[in-house]
């Protein structure tokens, strides 16, 4: 299944500031990311990492993220790539949603060919069960997206996900465009997410028991 939408590459430190009239268009809430409860999604990110023995060191950040649209956001992948002071690229961080409300973040190092692996440690959708590992490529962005997600489970690959876009300046015009064209665009993507689990529900694909989640430290 293909989904349309838009994402914002942005510095978490410096949002975009928009015109008054166009802010309901596009939100930052560190509400959204992390634990939720610092002022600034950059601060969350970075207690996150405290946490894990990482320290940026005031060095540059970029997130990939979809924006609130009227209040209303989700993301089911936010990603943050992380840079010492000297921009070195020292990690990435892959903040997960499902839609039960609940948020898992991984901490990747890719290797020479920009791929990371990890275990899976989160339950996203209900046909699968919180067993195997993903292969993810990350590269950062340019002037184009191009990030593939894939879980191997038992020597197979079930599923692979993949982003592609094409970089665009978010002027004011660009932005009323693509709002337009994409109306309401997070509620769009957690709408076609339930209703293709509802199509392969009713093709007989089983679901597969939710256990209890338990938020990690810093994420919550």
């Amino acid at each position: 299944m293909r989904h349309r939408t838009y994402m914002w590459l942005i510095d978490p430190d410096r949002p975009p500031r928009l015109p008054w009239l166009l802010r309901p268009l596009a939100g930052f809430d560190a509400r959204d990311h992390f634990g939720g409860s610092l002022r600034t999604i950059r601060a969350g990110l970075d207690a996150f990492l405290a946490a894990r023995g990482i320290d940026l060191d005031g060095g540059r950040v970029t997130m990939l993220a979809h924006a609130r649209v009227f209040g209303h956001v989700f993301n089911p992948l936010s990603l943050f790539w992380c840079h010492g002071p000297d921009g070195t690229p020292l990690c990435i961080v892959a903040e997960v949603h499902n839609t039960y409300g609940e948020r898992h973040c991984y901490l990747l190092r890719p290797d020479g060919a920009e791929v990371s692996r990890v275990d899976k440690e989160f339950y996203v959708s209900p046909f699968f069960p919180v067993d195997g590992g993903y292969l993810m490529r990350l590269p950062e962005p340019d002037e184009r997206l191009s990030l593939t997600v894939r879980l191997e489970r038992e020597g197979s690959s079930p599923f692979t996900a993949t982003v592609r876009g094409v970089r665009r300046p978010a002027t004011p015009r660009a932005l009323v465009r693509t709002a337009l064209r994409h109306p309401w665009s997070t509620a769009v993507v957690s709408a076609g997410i339930r209703l293709h689990g509802v199509l392969l529900y009713l093709h007989g694909l089983p679901v597969r028991h939710r256990p209890r989640h338990l938020p990690q430290e810093g994420v919550k």
